[in-house]
This record gives structure tokens, sequence and C-alpha cells, in this order.
């Protein structure tokens, strides 16, 4: 049984999320301690034990330690079985990181075509939104040969929640690997700002700041605005399609917050990734770790900035797979992840 301490590294999440799909493909029981120990709450929290009963779900896993608070968990996966699956959880947890917990599983192992419903949070802080993955995050796993379709049902923000996520997940038979060490310069920018339940002048004021802070660089952008349901919620996102990959930023809003201030941390984001000249932005680094670590080939990539999630996952990747995984470039700057 492998044995994992989740107070090393960025001591989140994603530590759990990254064991759990692991777990399930390579077949190997692991035992987690000191879950979430760097958080203000630690233990599973709602949308971390969803993620446990999710990869036991479609593994016919055995588990103990899966409640609220628990800081222990014990994981012994079984028959990973593609199928038609309902997940989620009650609180706006995030749907994103429930779909990357049993993603690579299902399309490596599944055996068949899968069909999930996720529900839960689509853009909630902390966690790839439902666009990121629709443009950024799937158009990754497509040049790496995993096919999956998304659609969002309905949009759910903090604190409400009752959001819902569809995909369908095809099996795919080899991992591509990728070799991303150049990016074009980046002249041109797309987006949107929108809001759901709330006034269109949040969006229009959003929309205006976005396009203001790119000019600054020479980024000619263009904005659209858009009125969803099911809020109250506000998002703020800058995309560029130049890049090999397609990175989209985004902030989102909250109450008491300006709606200048959304733009602002989405446009930074956007300005510091063209800044760096590196293809592949932070938040999509540490999630391609684990499908290259399962590539047919050696991958490469440069990163506009290390983190401590990317630093996190190559460790726990490399706990289960017998692969040669490296990062040159210390956290806070460019770098370049290889696979051997």
């Amino acid at each position: 049984m492998i044995e994992i301490d989740g107070s090393e590294g960025e001591g989140g999440g994603q530590i759990l999320r990254s064991a759990l799909a692991l777990s399930v493909i390579t077949g190997k029981p692991f035992k987690l301690v000191n879950i979430r120990a760097r958080r203000t709450k630690p233990g599973l929290a709602p949308q971390h034990l969803a993620s446990v009963k999710a990869a036991a779900n479609i593994s016919s896993a055995q588990y103990k330690g899966g409640q609220i608070g628990s800081a222990v968990l014990y994981f012994e996966p079984g028959q990973c079985k593609a199928g038609k699956y309902f997940l989620g959880v009650h609180t706006a947890g995030a749907t994103a990181l429930i779909l990357h917990t049993v993603y690579l599983p299902l399309a490596l192992c599944g055996g068949g075509e899968s069909t999930l419903s996720v529900t839960g949070g689509t853009h909630v802080m902390k966690a790839p939104c439902y666009h990121f993955l629709e443009t950024t995050w799937a158009a990754y796993l497509k040049r790496m040969g995993i096919e999956i379709d998304l659609e969002m049902a309905k949009p759910g923000f903090y604190p409400r929640g009752g959001g819902e996520i569809r995909a369908v997940i095809r099996p795919c038979s080899a991992v591509r690997p990728l070799h991303l060490t150049s990016c074009p310069e980046l002249t041109t920018a797309g987006g949107f700002a929108a809001v759901a339940d709330l006034p269109v002048s949040i969006s229009k004021t959003m929309a205006r700041r976005m396009a203001h802070q790119l000019k600054k660089l020479d980024v000619e952008s263009h904005i659209p605005q858009e009125e969803w349901e099911n809020g109250p919620g506000a998002v703020a996102a800058v995309l560029f399609r130049q890049a090999p990959v397609p990175p989209l930023f985004f902030a989102l809003g909250e109450r008491g917050k300006p709606a200048e201030v959304v733009a602002d941390e989405a446009a930074e984001e956007a300005v510091s990734f063209k800044k760096s000249g590196c293809p592949v932005d932070p938040h999509s680094a540490d999630q391609i770790v684990l499908p290259l670590a399962f590539a047919q080939g050696p991958s490469e990539y440069r990163v506009s900035e290390v983190t401590q999630h990317l630093l996190t996952n190559i460790d726990t990747v490399r706990r289960f797979v017998d692969r040669p995984i490296s990062c040159e470039g210390s956290v806070g700057s460019s770098g370049t992840v290889r696979v051997e």
C-alpha cells in the first residue's frame, strides 16, 4: 500500500484527487494521512468526499475514512468500468475537480464510452471554471488523444451551487506525448464578461475594463457580454486563441467586490502569461502531468509560472508511476517540465 502525507507540498485537495485517479488506473491501493493539513479547515470537505465517492463508484472500490473532516483515508480500487454516472456534491463544491478525479481512469481503463452528469458549482473560487474546461483543458486532452465532449446544463455559483456539467468520455487506447516549448506573440484576445441574475451594467463594466487593461500591452480584444440564469454571479474571462492551446484566465465576482477588481484579476493573469512568452499556463501545467505520465513517449513543455501545485502533482504521480518526471525552474518563475 502506498502511503502519502497530505501535508506535503501545497497540502490541499489535489493530492487526494490525483491519488484517487492514479490508484484506479494502476490498481495500487493507498493510505493518505494529514488530508488537507494546510487548509483552514483540514480534513475532507464535502467536495473532496464527493471525489472519493466518485472514484469508488467507477471502480467498485473499498475505502475507509470517508467522512467529512476525516484526516486519514484508506482506498483500495477495483476494476474501472465505463457507464452512465451521476456524480456531484450538494454544496457549491467544484464540479470540475470531481471530473478531474474520474476522467482519466474512465478514458484509459473503462473499456467503453462513459457519460457523466456532475452537479455542484461550475464557477467557484480556487477551481477551474466550466469555460476553462471547455476551452483549455479539453483542448489539451484532445492533443493527447483523449476525447471528451462537455456541456454546461446550468451554471452554479458559490454559495448556492445547483449547477450541472455533462461529459461524454470516449475510450483512449494510447496517450500521445506533448512538445510545447514556444509561443507566438499574442496580439489579440477574446473572452467574455457574464452576469447571472445581476444588472447588465456589471458585465459592461468588466468588459470595458478588461479591454482597457489589455490595450496597455498592445493587445486588441473583443470581449462580448453574456447574461445567464441561476445566479447571482459574475465572471470575467480573457482568452488567447493564438497560443498553441488557447488558455483562458478568469475571475469571479463576490459580494462587495467591484466589477473593476474582477476584471483586473482576469486581465492581470492574462498579461503575466503573455509577458512570459511560454506556451503553457500555470493552471494547465499541473493538470496535464497526470495523463502525460501514461503517454507513449517523452514530453516536454514550458510553463509561464512554476507553482507549488505543479510540484506537488509531480511528486504524487511519481509515487504511483515509475517514470522520470522533472521540473526545471523555481516557484514563481517560468520553467520546463519533462516526462522522460
